[in-house]
């Protein structure tokens, strides 16, 4: 069933992009962008999955919640610093040199934590399993940190300022996915490698014990949960050599205006490495789109990453959320991006940070209904339940608008790669601050400074949205101008 509803997902993402074209490109050319975008985005919706597998771990104890929090926390440290090298890096050599990078470097270290964690299982005691996993996984996070930047990259070249909306829709739909990949899949394999009395049978487990020869294992294969993405990876890798171009000058169309940031930028020369840090280091807008993605990634991953242990810790959890976890936070994902990428283009111009202030404010409520629900003697599961996914829509709808579209606007072209990095590396930031404090401050006794953590980082970003609230790049203004001008001219 769940499979049947992803493939829906998919269809109903393609129809949408076949069907929205305000720009009217020709047939030819939107299957062309089509074959770009969509390998790309399917190869960082598994990189979530090779991301995210680690919390498989704490929810198996194999590791504790504070050990699973030690490691992540240092890989998203990682991706964030890491931003600050490969944004420019992306910005010169190219989103499609940068996706496979990304990819087959995230292969090469789950391959080795899975082979890491298969020692440790067999009873090696030569190394440390924590300070492996907290090794490779930093070194995981450093190749996943070109994923999002070459999307945005290759994006910035082949889709219009008019049409980023839709298409920030489409990429919060595939983070959507990768996170159903992330915690639906890994928990499935999971599920499936376990031995003893925890065992269920399962038709996926009957193919996952005949496919890798579990039959008669004593010990679980979880490991795999590391392998599988891995080798997902790799074959997505080569589907993006062979069908993924830049641009559309590349792919043999003419060279698309898009009216972000670098419009009328004919400059073709390759900037410094520090022309490139200072340009948007010194723009405070991207600044404050920094801010607000550093809020959503305390939002995201500290809902996305607790919410099922802290169903585990307390018992209040509502049975079809917690076990299809995954897909319930990729369906919310999607209806958020899409009302917020809708919206943007559709009612606010193109402007990005009112449909973030919105979702904020969402936030606010969802938080404040957890903290009622946690403080009250009744601890209502339904509203813990719902309001978690509430905060899921609505952070992966500001995540999608402002790091995969409101940057690249600004950032414009030629600088898209270092803008999103540095939005990106924002929310990384905010990810790893909430990993160090909630992993620091959660026990099964404490489980009512979780919402009351959370909350001040939706007040934080709703201030930063109401700062950023009418802006729109210059040359996005002026073409918005133009075609105004045009219309009343026509009447």
């Amino acid at each position: 069933m769940q499979l049947i509803i992803v493939l829906m997902l998919l269809t109903y993402i393609i129809t949408l992009y076949f069907l929205r074209n305000p720009m009217k490109h020709s047939k030819a050319f939107m299957w062309r962008r089509f074959l770009s975008w969509f390998p790309l985005g399917m190869t960082y919706a598994f990189m979530y999955m090779a991301r995210y597998n680690l919390d498989a771990l704490a929810t198996a104890e194999i590791i504790t919640k504070a050990e699973k929090s030690q490691i992540s926390g240092w890989g998203f440290f990682v991706y964030a610093a890491s931003l600050f090298i490969s944004g420019p890096l992306i910005d010169r050599i190219g989103g499609k040199k940068g996706m496979i990078m990304a990819s087959l470097g995230a292969a090469v270290f789950n391959i080795i934590m899975g082979w890491a964690l298969f020692l440790h299982l067999h009873g090696s005691t030569g190394f440390n399993l924590v300070m492996v996993l907290t090794l490779f996984y930093s070194l995981n996070m450093f190749f996943q940190s070109f994923g999002a930047i070459s999307t945005i990259k290759v994006k910035s070249y082949w889709f219009h300022v008019r049409e980023r909306g839709t298409f920030g829709a489409i990429f919060g739909t595939l983070i959507s996915l990768g996170v159903y990949f992330a915690f639906d899949w890994t928990e499935a394999i999971s599920a499936a490698v376990r031995v003893g009395e925890g065992a269920k049978t399962s038709a996926f487990r009957d193919f996952m014990q005949n496919m890798f020869a579990l039959q008669g294992a004593t010990i679980p294969a979880i490991w795999l949960i590391f392998f599988i993405p891995a080798g997902f990876l790799l074959i997505w890798a080569l589907i993006d050599l062979i069908l993924i171009k830049d641009s559309p000058d590349e792919a043999g169309f003419p060279k698309l205006e898009t009216h972000d940031a670098s419009h009328g930028d004919h400059h073709t020369g390759v900037r410094s490495w520090k022309s490139v840090i200072k340009s948007i280091l010194t723009n405070r807008i991207i600044l404050m789109i920094g801010v607000i993605e550093f809020t959503s990634g305390v939002l995201r991953d500290g809902v996305m990453k607790w919410y099922r242990l802290f169903v585990k810790d307390t018992g209040l959890g509502i049975e079809n959320i917690q076990h299809n976890w995954g897909l319930w936070a990729a369906v919310t994902g999607i209806v958020g991006s899409f009302l917020a990428g809708w919206a943007s283009d559709r009612f606010f111009q193109s402007r990005r940070a009112p449909v973030a202030g919105i979702c904020q404010i969402l936030m606010f409520l969802a938080t404040a209904c957890m903290m009622f629900a946690i403080f009250t003697e009744q601890n209502n599961a339904m509203v813990m339940g719902v309001s978690a996914l509430v905060i899921m829509m609505a952070v992966i709808g500001v995540h999608s608008i402002m790091s995969g579209t409101a940057t690249a606007d600004f950032g414009g072209r030629r600088g898209a790669a270092t803008a999103t990095g540095v939005a990106d590396g924002f929310s990384k930031l905010g990810s790893s601050f909430q990993e160090f404090v909630l992993g620091a401050i959660i026990t099964k006794d404490t489980w009512h400074y979780w919402p009351s953590f959370l909350m001040p980082f939706t007040l934080l970003g709703l201030f930063f949205a109401y700062k950023l609230w009418q802006e729109l790049p210059p040359a996005t203004r002026k073409y918005l101008q133009e075609v105004e001008l045009a219309k009343v001219k026509k009447k």
